[in-house]
């Protein structure tokens, strides 16, 4: 392991935590639970302090960003907070024009769709993330024994972003140019591997005790197209921490079918979205990894008896696998009533792991 002696996984704060306890396949004191985009959106107090603030401003400011990423352990008792930050930021802080236009997503001043467009992006230098590590820092002083997880978007996902210009329904820009020119796509994904894996080993150099690799797009693809054309940039993006000895987390959606192929990347742990079962999810993967998910984001808005058994059923289907870290099997919904999360981490919390 290459971290520091003062990273919070070396010197005993986060190591034995239920949330990396769980993550490394062992049974934790209490059922570990926190929430994909708990940091914000539902939070009156995120609301407040963003308003007059721009996403990708917001996430460059240090002092904001920590205080975002911490506001859901406080007000939950969740058991790792999520970095506040985006998936795009890294093409930011590389010099790419692109923002994210409240309404509509990540914009791009200038689609990358063709090799002249990928040969001419720049380079993300090192310097250019001393906001991420500040960040960083800055919220793990105030965590304690709580680990903060950090995360990168997956290549395929930014490079839809980056041939699309702008969010997508199909797809079908980035999944053309890996047949009509595979040569320019390798490029451009590459690219993004490298730019995702210095953000991550950024976060998990600066305090960081896990990393998530999300994939919200790979849902779109094909077995075959993802294995092919998908997958090696997608490891090629982790070979940037593996050495830090964190636990790697995957996680996809709509990637039922790509979970095999996924874990295959290299990772510690895969997150699986709402539509597949955990206990279905784990044979799937043959018993090898640790499970992250799956509540159904939509009942959280149902009756609390209708939740309740819901969650219950997934502690249950996830107590097959070798470890289960509690999650939604997306993120958390904007109208999202913060009491009812709150309500989730409790009842998560008072049902003892099977052991």
């Amino acid at each position: 392991m290459t971290l520091s002696a003062t990273h919070p996984l070396s010197d005993g704060r986060t190591s034995e935590s239920p949330l990396i306890q769980a993550y490394r396949g062992k049974t934790p004191a209490r059922r570990p639970v926190w929430f994909m985009r708990q940091a914000g959106r539902s939070l009156p107090e995120y609301r407040a302090l963003r308003e007059g603030t721009a996403m990708l401003d917001a996430c460059l400011d240090p002092a904001m960003a920590a205080e975002i990423t911490l506001q859901p352990v406080r007000r939950h008792d969740v058991d790792a907070a999520i970095f506040f930050s985006d998936i795009v930021i890294p093409l930011k802080l590389a010099g790419v024009d692109v923002d994210i236009v409240p309404g509509v997503g990540p914009v791009l001043g200038k689609p990358v769709r063709t090799a002249a467009d990928v040969a001419a992006l720049p380079e993300l230098r090192a310097v250019s993330l001393e906001p991420i590590r500040e960040a960083v820092a800055r919220t793990v002083a105030e965590l304690g024994n709580t680990p903060l997880i950090g995360f990168a978007g997956a290549p395929f996902t930014l490079a839809a972003y980056m041939v699309e210009g702008r969010p997508s329904r199909d797809h079908l820009g980035p999944r053309t140019m890996m047949h009509a020119d595979p040569s320019a796509w390798r490029a451009l994904t590459e690219w993004a591997a490298d730019a995702s894996g210095l953000f991550l080993r950024a976060q998990l150099e600066a305090g960081a005790s896990a990393g998530q690799l999300f994939d919200s797009w790979a849902g779109s693809l094909g077995l075959a197209d993802y294995v092919r054309h998908v997958a090696p940039a997608s490891s090629r993006a982790l070979d940037h921490v593996r050495d830090c000895g964190a636990p790697l987390v995957h996680f996809g959606t709509g990637t039922s079918e790509l979970l095999v192929a996924m874990r295959d990347v290299g990772v510690d742990v895969v997150g699986v979205d709402y539509r597949l079962p955990l206990d279905e999810a784990n044979r799937r993967l043959g018993g090898s990894v640790a499970l992250q998910g799956n509540i159904d984001p939509a009942l959280l808005s149902a009756p609390w008896d209708v939740l309740e058994a819901h969650v219950r059923e997934v502690l249950d289907a996830g107590s097959s696998a070798p470890g289960h870290v509690v999650n939604l099997g997306h993120g958390v919904p904007p109208e999202a009533d913060p009491d009812v999360l709150t309500r989730v981490v409790s009842l998560v919390h008072s049902v003892p792991p099977k052991r």
